[in-house]
């Protein structure tokens, strides 16, 4: 089944559910969806699909800390539900010894040697770990990496 037919489907299950926090979450993804299409005039295969599901991911686990620093349990909680819920959406996500191994192995590709070779390397490893593997660790593992 493709992305767009279950995001569908998932909607119409959590809205017979009524599972709030689900429709909401499926419902903020399918806007996010059409409104890339409409922008930029294309129809996004299941790839790009979950690029847009991961930079919705991306966003709520940036805004986590600001509501742990407020004390919000409540919102701290619904955002944990939401990043559950776009988790199941996305490719199962690189371990750290799997995320190492990319990064090990595109550094000897590329010859990177010192932290001035951080751009290159991420501009490489990018296209092989989108939507499986988030880019604030990759970027860590490529720092550690290139800092010995």
């Amino acid at each position: 089944m493709a992305l767009k037919e279950q995001l569908f489907e998932d909607l119409k299950n959590a809205m017979k559910e009524k599972d709030t926090i689900r429709k909401d979450t499926v419902q903020l993804i399918r806007s996010a969806i059409l409104q890339f299409e409409k922008d930029n005039k294309v129809e996004l295969d299941d790839k790009g699909i979950i690029e847009v599901i991961a930079k919705q991911l991306k966003s709520r686990k940036d805004s986590l800390p600001d509501f742990i620093k407020s004390g919000r349990q409540d919102l701290i909680d619904k955002l944990n539900k939401e990043i559950e819920i776009l988790l199941n959406y996305l490719p199962e996500q690189l371990s750290e010894s799997a995320i190492q191994k990319v990064v090990e192995d595109t550094i000897a590709e590329l010859g990177a040697t010192s932290l001035k070779d951080l751009g290159k390397v991420m501009k490489a490893i990018t296209p092989k770990i989108k939507g499986v593997a988030d880019g604030k660790v990759v970027s860590n593992v490529v720092k550690n990496i290139l800092m010995k």
